[in-house]
């Protein structure tokens, strides 16, 4: 079962290094003891992620069912044939990763198969599912089974994950709305954004960033290079992305060069070093 149980993990590690090479760099930067948990934990969101973002010419819904009754199934035996499944569960059941986390997610993928736009109250659902119980299953891997230091910050975890999300919703405008037919900005009318809607959402992610900058320098000192850099690099897209007229969002995907993230990596270094978390 070991060479099982670590080709499984090692799937994790493939498919994260295939889809996000910033995420990958970030967890690379985590002490050993925490990259395959947190590798096993973005492949199963991958997964469900394009179940509901590429597979057009499936049955979505039945998909995501399958995928979260194999998900519960997984966990409640402690074996997958799915290499990415069993890796989950893996993390799951070792660090307590429950329903009350994977649920949330697993009805906000739901709903990216349903809805194509958002009020207030379905826009805070979908954030928290999608973005912040993932934060959340992730803090339980840097927590290490320490519930009080878990439930303190819990809330710094939630901004974190509820300002990535909110700036790869700025990102990706165009895409999704033009192939995915989505529009998460409440008020965001044909995926077009005003300069005061703009204004406004830019406020809520600062203020995300900076209530969650606070909880980084209290991380266990095993993850915190590794969400520092993270950090580091979103707020970096982030004040690229304020720079942009709301009226360029749709036409054009904004991304960092390289030489930046490499900047960033080298910068978060010397921070960290120097207790700068900002």
């Amino acid at each position: 079962m070991n060479l099982f149980h670590a080709m499984s993990l090692e799937c994790g590690r493939v498919v994260t290094e295939h889809y996000s090479t910033s995420f990958a760099s970030s967890v690379r930067l985590l002490h050993r003891d925490l990259r395959d948990p947190i590798y096993s934990i973005y492949g199963f969101v991958r997964l469900a992620d394009e179940i509901v973002d590429t597979f057009h010419d499936q049955d979505k819904q039945l998909l995501l069912s399958t995928f979260r009754l194999d998900t519960y199934t997984a966990i409640r035996d402690g074996i997958s044939l799915n290499p990415i499944l069993h890796g989950f569960q893996l993390t799951a059941r070792k660090y307590r990763i429950d329903a009350t986390l994977i649920g949330p997610f697993f009805a906000s993928m739901e709903t990216d198969i349903e809805a194509t736009s958002h009020d207030r109250a379905s826009y805070s659902r979908y954030i928290f599912g999608s973005a912040e119980a993932v934060g959340l299953m992730c803090l339980r891997v840097f927590c290490e089974g320490d519930d009080r230091l878990y439930q303190h910050l819990a809330p710094y975890a939630r901004s974190l994950g509820a300002a990535f999300q909110k700036v790869n919703f700025l990102r990706d405008l165009g895409t999704d709305y033009r192939q995915l037919d989505r529009n998460y900005f409440p008020g965001c009318d044909n995926g077009l954004l005003t300069e005061a809607a703009k204004q406004a959402i830019e406020k809520e992610i600062l203020a995300d960033f900076q209530h969650a900058r606070k909880g980084i320098s209290q991380l266990p000192e095993k993850a915190r290079m590794g969400v520092f850099v993270a950090y580091r690099y979103y707020y970096s897209l982030f004040k690229k992305i304020r720079a942009v007229d709301p009226a360029r969002m749709l036409e054009q995907r904004i991304r960092l060069p390289n030489y930046r993230k490499w900047f960033i990596l080298l910068d978060a270094g010397l921070r960290l070093q120097l207790k700068q978390f900002q």
